[in-house]
């Protein structure tokens, strides 16, 4: 829903303050449209659902995975597409997965979203419509920023969005932001966010030659000066800093290389999430005893460290699939 234009028609219309968080309120549980907003006149119901749009976003495609992963493909007024994903776990989690642009201008290699020809930022309202979409399937509690687009680039969308996250029943300590370590925005993020919003870097290697084969950002803002900013938020919010690491066969995954990324991070401010590559052609995923030999040194080291449950593999929803389709991606 574009809550900007929302507000601009109920102005229009004469209608009092507390007409647009009423629409709003049914919105973020989950409402499946105007019509049932039954505090809301009828005739005004009418008309909203000619001005303004339920969704800024139109459902292309939608697929669910074995697992009972979802993902959705939408497009946008404008013909771009933007790819989001809800995950369900055992224990009752609800956490999606949703994207701050179309495709990415970051280009990192093992990443299919990089792959993409990059559309544009997506709008506040762009974003909230993909968790409202999976609100009105089920209820959530958890979101990540982690789908196509570097959030940092897009950083005033992407907290417009956050903030109006706990009326859908996720609150801020359950909200991740994650980053490439593109230092512009990181820094802003640092300094203006006060609400307790979690933060994640995509890392990858435990140095700059390697990493920025990877990641071309890292040419720009190599890994100390990223390095600096997540401590530093450490520093002012007391709360770990979660760093991404997917692990690719004969490139990152050696004991040495474990070694060196023990020596890099601070067991008080960091915490490592291995990431089983899911494979986009680019390169091999690390075994399973690799991934345990890796991890074993970081135990070892007193670093923290998880493997990640990989999630919708068999429907390209895992992590770093996304590319909202590769039909949608030549086009």
């Amino acid at each position: 829903m574009d809550l900007a234009l929302l507000e601009q028609r109920l102005n229009d219309r004469a209608q009092p303050r507390y007409r647009a968080a009423q629409v709003w309120e049914w919105a973020a549980r989950g409402t499946a449209g105007y019509e049932e907003m039954t505090n809301v006149p009828a005739a005004l119901r009418s008309a909203l659902a000619d001005e303004v749009p339920f969704s800024t976003l139109e459902v292309a495609a939608q697929s669910e995975a074995r697992d009972g992963t979802v993902k959705t493909l939408f497009r946008t007024h404008d013909g771009h597409s933007v790819e989001a994903v809800l995950m369900r776990y055992r224990d009752g989690r609800r956490s999606i997965c949703v994207s701050s642009q179309s495709g990415c201008p970051l280009t990192c290699t093992f990443c299919a979203t990089g792959a993409m020809r990059f559309g544009r930022n997506l709008t506040a309202s762009e974003i909230l419509d993909q968790a409202l979409h999976f609100r009105r399937i089920e209820a959530l509690d958890h979101c990540v920023f982690m789908g196509m687009g570097e959030p940092m680039l897009n950083l005033d969308g992407v907290l417009e969005a956050a903030r109006r996250l706990p009326d859908l029943g996720i609150t801020h300590r359950r909200t991740t932001i994650s980053t490439v370590g593109w230092l512009p925005g990181l820094t802003r993020f640092v300094d203006e966010v006060e609400e307790p919003i979690r933060l994640a870097l995509s890392l990858h290697a435990p140095e700059d030659a390697l990493r920025s084969g990877l990641m071309p950002v890292n040419e720009r803002y190599p890994l100390a000066e990223v390095l600096a900013e997540c401590r530093r938020y450490f520093a002012l919010r007391r709360r770990k800093v979660f760093v991404e690491y997917v692990m690719l066969a004969g490139v990152n995954d050696r004991v040495e290389q474990a070694r060196q990324l023990a020596e890099l991070l601070d067991r008080r401010v960091f915490k490592v999430n291995l990431i089983p590559y899911n494979p986009t052609g680019a390169f091999e995923g690390s075994s399973r005893r690799a991934i345990d030999a890796f991890k074993s040194v970081l135990d070892r080291a007193g670093v923290p460290a998880t493997v990640r449950l990989t999630r919708g593999r068999d429907i390209e929803a895992a992590c770093g699939q996304l590319a909202a389709s590769r039909d949608a991606a030549a086009a």
